[in-house]
Order: C-alpha cells, then structure tokens, then sequence
C-alpha cells in the first residue's frame, strides 16, 4: 500500500483545514447514552408498523423532491412558521442545522477580502459556528458570555460595532450552557447587527420560548430549528424561516437533494402524529426538572439552571469523575477543559427515568 507523504498532504491542504481536528462521536455501543443531547423515547408499536408502510411505498430508484413543499408546509405549520402569503416570509430545509449553516456561510463569504467576512457568536456556544467559518473561509469572533453564561450585551455591541460580521448566531436555548439568553439583550443585538441575525433554536421544544413570531418584523432575522431533539435526530432535518429574498440566495449554495427520500417522507408521517411527539417532550421536561432537583442536592455539583433536554453541571476532578461514569456504563459528555467558563463541567442529556436514575447512582459513587 502505498503511502501518503505528509509533505504532500501539507502542500494541498489549507493550513487551517490541518489545524482543525474533526468532529468527534465517541463510540456509545452498551453505554447508557446520556450525551448527545438526543430524545431517549421509541415511537409506540403501532406507530412504527404504521411508518414502515408508508416506507414500503417509497420509490428508492428515484431522486428526492428537490424543495418538497408538502414537507415545508407541515413543518411550517408544526413550528409556527408565519407563513401566509402576506408575511414574505419563507423556509428552506437543511440535512440538519449544520447544513443551514454552512449554507449561511457560503452564501456570505467573500474570497479574498481583506479583512474577510466575519461569523460573530457568544462563546462557549455551538462549536460549528466557528468550525464553519473556517470550512468556508470567514473570521470567527467569539464573544465571552458573562460569568453566569448571559448574554454580555454590552461585548457584543462593541464586537459587532468593531467587526461589522456579516452574520451572528445565538443559541437560544444556548448550548452548551443550557439557558435562554435575555430577551432584551437579543433584541439589542438584532438591532445593532449590521448583517444577518440567526437564531438557533435547536432546542425550543423544550424552552417555552421562541423567537418565531418575531419574523417580518426585523429584515435580517432568521429562525433556525431542527427535528433532531423532538425524536428524530435520524433524520437529520434542519429548517430555516425568515424572508424569502434571503433564502432564496442560501437555496443557490444548496446541493441538489439534499433531503433524501425516506428523511422527507417520516418526517411527514411523523408530523401527522405530533400528540405522540409532545407527549415525549413534556415527559423530558418533567424529568429535567427532576434530574436538576436530584443533581442540586448533591455535595460538591454545581448544576446550572436549564430550558433545553441537557444539565451542565461542575464537579471537581470532572474528567476523573467522567471516566468512572464510563466505567459504570453511562455516557455523558466531558466538556474537556480545566480552565475558562466550561472548567471542571461535565454535560448529561435528560434521559429516561430509569437512565437518569443510573445514572445519579453512579454519579453519586464517582463523587
């Protein structure tokens, strides 16, 4: 077999490529899986049987629709999407948010500017932002949230006064931290920002807050969402909202069909059956705050208060307590650092009673 030289491996790729290291999945076979932030919850029996039917009919030989709009229209009408003719307001369907976001990105960058085109997002925050920036070639600012993870408003103003990005995102719920920024300091930065606004809320099923219905009445706010956390992570089904003339300018960087066929017609038939998804939501949120009551009454946790499907928490000796859990057979996720905001934090998704209650056992004899 013959070998690739690192000599010329440094020749033709980016310097920045080489710099990045990829996107990590640990292995989770026989662990309790309690950290990728995914619903823990199957359909029912007859829900299953139901889909698979509808999957037999599907035609495999041939290309997906390329913009389905029945899809588009129940996704829109499942999140709110204001969607009547008069609201100018429009979707576009990503494989998952970080499709959108790339997207997002290719459509703004400009090649060759100096200085380049910048990404500007709170930090910590969704580690894609700036990993797509560097895919696509744009700056990267991240902005330090304040020491109890809200929205510094005032570093924001003055970073989006300084590097006039081209596009902010804000995590809202924001992850990793898990809280709502507030709702006036959001509004300030839509305000201020002299490009484009995107608002990830990859985890509104569980906030009880939304920036939705705020569409049409700003012109650079877009909504950003995904199926991932309300059951259907498989899918991999993102959704952009905002107004039409700006996704009509992110479809362009769209690759052609983009959302496979079995991805758009179980998304439908799962939307068609949306009482069975809320009911899994309002068990999460039950069982989160639970989980949270479970974890604050523990000597030696620090647990931070949360609207989406995860805790982050502090615990001293957080990569020792880590691997103990491992070994126990629960997975969570070690945020890796032993210093900053995410110092000595570990992050569990919400999962079901009986896995959450393993996994408090276990935390307890690692502690």
């Amino acid at each position: 077999m013959t070998e690739i030289s690192n000599e010329k491996i440094s020749r033709w790729v980016r310097p920045q490529i080489r710099a990045l290291s990829a996107y990590h999945v640990p292995p989770a076979a026989d662990f309790i899986k309690l950290d990728a932030m995914e619903n823990p919850y199957h359909w029912p029996e007859a829900m299953v049987e139901d889909w698979l039917a509808v999957l037999r009919e599907v035609s495999l030989n041939r290309y997906p629709d390329p913009s389905p709009a029945g899809l588009k229209a129940s996704l829109g009408e499942a999140m709110g999407v204001p969607l009547d003719k008069d609201s100018g307001q429009d979707v576009l369907l990503g494989n998952g948010s970080d499709e959108l976001i790339q997207m997002i990105a290719l459509t703004l960058a400009q090649p060759g500017a100096q200085p380049g085109r910048v990404i500007l997002a709170p930090e910590p925050s969704f580690v894609m932002y700036k990993m797509i920036a560097t895919f696509t070639g744009m700056e990267y600012v991240g902005v330090p949230l304040a020491e109890d993870f809200a929205l510094d408003v005032d570093a924001m103003l003055v970073a989006i006064e300084q590097h006039q990005p081209a596009v902010v995102f804000l995590a809202y719920p924001n992850n990793p931290t898990g809280n709502l920024f507030d709702r006036g300091a959001v509004d300030a930065v839509i305000g201020a920002a002299p490009g484009l606004v995107v608002v990830d809320e990859a985890y509104h099923a569980f906030a009880g807050d939304s920036y939705m219905g705020e569409l049409g009445k700003h012109d650079n706010l877009l909504v950003m969402r995904t199926v991932s956390k309300m059951g259907l992570a498989g899918l991999r089904l993102g959704l952009l909202a905002g107004p039409s003339e700006w996704l009509a300018e992110f479809d362009k960087t769209r690759l052609p069909y983009n959302i496979n066929v079995l991805t758009q017609v179980s998304a439908e038939f799962a939307l068609t059956h949306r009482e069975v998804l809320d009911r899994q939501t309002r068990q999460i949120c039950a069982d989160r705050e639970k989980l949270m009551a479970e974890l604050q009454a523990l000597a030696g946790i620090e647990a931070f208060p949360s609207r989406a499907n995860f805790i982050l928490f502090r615990v001293e000796r957080a990569s020792e307590v880590f691997e103990s859990l491992k070994a126990q057979g629960v997975l969570i996720k070690n945020m890796g650092t032993e210093t900053g905001p995410l110092a000595q934090c570990l992050r569990v998704t919400v999962g079901t009673a009986e896995e959450n209650a393993v996994f408090l056992a276990a935390l307890q004899k690692s502690i």
